[in-house]
């Protein structure tokens, strides 16, 4: 298998510590996709040029989504990522969509500031997108409790850490500001999940979780 991804994508990230948790981490050929390169390789699997794709034996996947589900598939009854089946499944993917809504959110504010000039960007659609993830992170401290699955994150809890991160990495939302709690949690995370330190992006600011690297 091949995964698409770059360094600093939080959902290709997603994918590289659910590789971790079911122990696939070293069934997958990671390869760095150029969005920017309109004959990067990946962009023939995915025709929307978005990252991550992976390439399961021929077959194309996307979105994180999507991905995250063939792996679960993969590894069956083992896998943390999604409960089989009923109010903690909806839970869980429930939690999954709001962590990635921010992401979504947070990447649409980087691209704001990347692809429009000084002129051309519209502050009230950056405020739109930073009260999205205000929202988010409120709602998602009060579902969240002390980390206790070890080395083996559910999928929530990997879209959750990679959401922390991002904001850090970025700059866009002092996180802690609206859920204090989560520095708690992600400090857990950071010193229990596999592949945490190994997934990090290589620009990420310093805090004392990441300070293992």
């Amino acid at each position: 298998m091949i995964l698409f991804s770059s360094p600093a994508s939080p959902f290709g990230r997603k994918i590289k510590l659910a590789l971790y948790a079911t122990g696939m981490q070293n069934n997958v050929d990671v390869r760095v996709g150029d969005t920017g390169d309109p004959e990067s390789e990946f962009k023939k699997l995915n025709p929307l040029g978005k990252l991550p794709t992976l390439s399961a034996n021929g077959m194309p996947l996307y979105d994180s989504r999507v991905i995250m589900e063939f792996i679960d598939s993969e590894a069956g009854e083992k896998s943390p990522l999604f409960p089989a089946s009923g109010p903690k499944r909806f839970s869980v993917l429930t939690k999954v969509a709001l962590a990635d809504g921010a992401m979504d959110a947070a990447i649409l504010m980087v691209y704001e500031g990347r692809f429009r000039t000084a002129e051309q960007r519209v502050e009230s659609f950056v405020d739109y997108q930073r009260g999205k993830i205000e929202r988010a992170l409120v709602a998602l401290a009060e579902q969240t409790g002390s980390y206790q699955n070890g080395a083996t994150p559910d999928a929530a809890e990997i879209s959750l850490a990679c959401l922390l991160d991002y904001l850090d990495l970025r700059a866009l939302v002092e996180w802690r500001e609206f859920a204090p709690s989560l520095e708690a949690w992600i400090t857990d995370f950071a010193a229990h999940a596999a592949g945490y330190q190994a997934t990090l992006a290589p620009d990420m600011p310093p805090a004392p979780w990441r300070n293992a690297r």
